[in-house]
C-alpha cells in the first residue's frame, strides 16, 4: 500500500455511482438511507458529501425501482446528481445500472462507486481515489486490520490468522471507464459469479487494483449506534447544530379522504398494490390513505389542501400515482422550511381485511416521507361495519401529521 499518489496535483475528474439498493437486514428495522440525521434522510448526507469533492462531475442514485420518485424529487438533491435510477438484485447489476446511465452526455475517464451509506467519508479522499484510479486504472482506499484475527471452527477457536497483510476495503472505489469495460466483457454484470465489491470483479479478471490509505472516519452504517455515531460526528464538524434544551415548535395537521370501490384492480392503499381487491374510484389512483396523508401534510405546514396542487381537472394526468402527490406535496412542505416528524393514519373499511398488509403500508409511507418506520403509525378498522365503508361500497382513511422546523 502506497500513499496517495501526488496530493497536490489537481484531481482527475469523475463521474460516481452511489449504490442505495440494499435491504438495510442488519439493522432490524426499514432502510438505514432514508433514517433521519439531523433532519434529513442518511443518503442525503452521503451525496452532499460527494457532490462536495470537485473531482465528481456526475452523480447517478441506484436505488429500489419504488423508491425513484421519491429521491429524484427530494428537495435535498444535490445539483450534480443527473439521474436516480433502478437496480439489481446484485450489487454488480446496480453498479452496471449506474455505468449504462452514465453513458450519456459527456464522459470522464473514471468512476467512482461509493456505498450510499457512507455518510462521512471526505473530499480529500474522494479525489485521492479519482486520482489513483486514472494513473493506475483502477484503486481503493483502504485500511489495516488492528485486531486480532481468529479462525472459529464448531463455536470454538481453531487458529490465528495471520493480519499483516490484511486489510479493510472502503469506497469510493475507482476504475477507469476502459478497465471497467473490459471486466464487464469477461464477466458480465448479470453472468453467474456474484462479486461482494468492484475490486473483486477487477481481481478475478487479474487486473490490478491500486490501494491508498483510507480513512477510520469513513464508517459504513450497518447498526443503528452507527447512526448516533455518525450524528455526532456532523455535529462535532457543524454541519448539524447541537441539540437545543428547548423543545422545538412542532405543527399539526389533519387529512381525510374516501372513494367508493370501482372497476378493476389492484387497489392502491398505503403507498402498496393490493392485487387480490378492487381499485378505488377516483381521478388518480385512488390510495385514500395517501390522500389523506397528503391532506394533513398540507395542513400542518398551512399549505392549503390536495385539491388545490392537483384539482381532479385536465391539468392532473387521470389515473396519476399517489406516491407523486405525496412527493410533491413533501416536496412543498420542506420548500415552507418545515420537514415531517410523525405521521398516524386510520383506514376504514369492510373489506378488504388489511392487516397482513399494515407493516408493508408503514414502510412504503415512511419511505416516502424519509422518516424512521417507527415515526409512522397505521391501523385499520371495519368501522363497527356501519356507513358507506361499513357496508363494503368503499374505503376512506383520516390521517394525523406532525411537521417541525427542517434542518439542514
Amino acid at each position: 500500500m502506497s500513499g496517495r499518489d501526488d496530493p497536490l496535483s489537481p484531481p482527475s475528474k469523475a463521474d460516481a455511482i452511489v449504490v442505495a439498493a440494499g435491504s438495510s437486514t442488519r439493522m432490524g428495522g426499514p432502510d438505514k438511507l432514508v433514517a433521519q440525521i439531523g433532519g434529513r434522510p442518511l443518503l442525503a448526507w452521503t451525496l452532499d458529501a460527494l457532490a462536495g469533492s470537485t473531482s465528481v462531475a456526475r452523480i447517478v442514485v441506484v436505488t429500489a425501482a419504488g423508491r425513484i420518485p421519491e429521491i429524484a424529487g427530494a428537495a435535498w438533491l444535490p445539483d450534480r446528481v443527473s439521474a436516480v435510477v433502478a437496480g439489481g438484485a446484485r450489487r454488480q447489476e446496480s453498479v452496471a445500472a449506474g455505468a449504462a446511465a452514465l453513458a450519456d452526455g459527456p464522459e470522464y475517464g473514471v468512476i467512482l462507486v461509493h456505498d450510499g451509506a457512507r455518510p462521512l467519508v471526505s473530499a480529500e479522499i474522494v479525489d485521492a481515489v479519482a486520482r489513483a484510479a486514472a494513473v493506475h486504472g483502477a484503486a481503493i482506499p483502504v485500511l489495516p486490520v488492528v485486531d486480532t484475527l481468529k479462525r472459529v471452527e464448531d463455536g470454538r477457536i481453531a487458529g490465528t490468522m495471520d493480519r499483516s497483510d490484511v486489510v479493510a476495503a472502503q469506497t469510493p472505489q475507482g476504475v477507469r471507464r476502459d478497465v471497467l469495460a473490459a471486466a464487464y466483457a469477461a464477466f458480465p454484470p448479470d453472468g453467474p459469479e456474484t462479486w461482494s465489491d468492484e475490486a473483486a470483479l477487477l481481481e478475478a479478471c487479474r487486473i490490478p487494483v491500486h490501494a491508498i490509505p483510507g480513512e477510520s472516519a469513513n464508517l459504513k452504517v450497518t447498526l443503528p449506534a452507527d447512526l448516533r455515531h455518525v450524528e455526532s460526528a456532523l455535529t462535532h464538524a457543524g454541519r448539524i447544530a447541537a441539540a437545543s434544551p428547548v423543545a422545538p415548535a412542532v405543527r399539526v395537521g389533519i387529512g381525510e379522504d374516501g372513494h367508493p370501490f370501482g372497476p378493476g384492480s389492484p387497489l392502491a392503499l398505503g403507498g402498496i398494490a393490493i392485487d387480490a381487491a378492487p381499485r378505488l374510484h377516483g381521478h388518480s389512483d385512488g390510495d385514500v390513505a395517501l390522500h389523506a396523508v397528503c391532506d394533513a401534510l398540507l395542513g400542518a405546514a398551512g399549505l392549503g389542501d390536495l385539491g388545490r396542487i392537483f384539482p381532479p381537472g385536465p391539468s392532473t394526468p387521470a389515473g396519476i400515482a399517489s406516491r407523486e402527490l405525496v412527493a410533491e406535496c413533501l416536496r412543498q412542505v420542506r420548500a415552507a422550511g418545515l420537514a415531517p416528524l410523525s405521521v398516524d393514519v386510520t383506514i376504514i373499511g369492510a373489506r378488504p381485511r388489511l392487516a397482513a398488509w399494515l407493516p408493508e403500508m408503514r414502510d412504503a409511507i415512511a419511505g416516502l416521507l424519509a422518516l424512521s418506520a417507527d415515526r409512522v403509525n397505521i391501523k385499520a378498522s371495519t368501522g363497527n361495519l356501519a356507513g358507506w365503508e361499513g357496508a363494503g361500497r368503499g374505503i376512506s382513511a383520516r390521517a394525523v401529521a406532525v411537521v417541525g422546523e427542517a434542518r439542514g
